[in-house]
């Protein structure tokens, strides 16, 4: 059983790099009375098509800085993805700081694999291809995912969007299926990234 009636979807956070199939996410979430909240790229696609989207340093009350590098890392943002719901402790802080939830996070990561594969790559280029926001807000919502789906694939848009339509939320055993997917997704990452650098200081090559 893929949906459930635990967590109502109501406030999601998209940030992708691949934007395949975004903006007809983000049409069919509003559809559903779902608050977006986003950053960069992805927000200018979804407010180009007319999708009522909340930017995350709006949500922080902090703008985007160092080239982007510094957006997401915000415990507004961290926060609600993490608070424990049914951890008294954690509810009272979200009410304190004032953190909304966030019950659906769609992410995914910097091309840096398509970066590498181009011959007249740079290490310094290669080096700003590692993501550092993603990878924290994926691991966040995969690691809460008893109160968080965390999307990776935009191949699953179709079925997320099914799934919602019909139940409003997912059960947990789908969220788990998605935590997990989430992790192989980082973890493939994490794996590029340690290989190129392996060859690269086997290289000797430096900046």
């Amino acid at each position: 059983m893929r949906g459930g009636n635990g967590v109502k979807i109501k406030r999601a956070l998209l940030s992708v790099s691949d934007k395949t199939g975004i903006v007809e996410l983000g049409k069919e979430l509003t559809a559903m009375d779902v608050e977006i909240i986003s950053t960069g790229g992805t927000m200018k696609a979804l407010r180009e098509a007319g999708i009522p989207v909340t930017a995350v340093n709006d949500v922080t009350g902090f703008p985007e800085m160092m080239g982007g590098r510094v957006k997401t890392l915000h415990p507004k943002i961290h926060g609600a993805i993490l608070a424990v719901r049914d951890n008294a402790e954690h509810v009272r802080a979200m009410k304190e700081y004032g953190i909304t939830p966030v019950d659906l996070v769609v992410v995914n990561l910097y091309p840096f694999r398509e970066t590498i594969a181009e011959a007249s790559v740079t290490l310094a280029e290669a080096i700003e291809n590692i993501d550092i926001g993603g990878p924290c807000m994926i691991r966040a919502a995969a690691k809460n995912n008893r109160f968080v789906a965390v999307v990776t694939n935009p191949g699953k848009y179709g079925e997320i969007i099914d799934i919602l339509k019909e139940c409003g939320g997912f059960s947990d055993a789908y969220r788990l299926e998605l935590a997990r997917d989430a992790f192989r997704h980082t973890a493939e990452y994490d794996t590029a990234i340690a290989m190129y650098l392996s060859e690269t200081v086997k290289k000797g090559a430096g900046y």
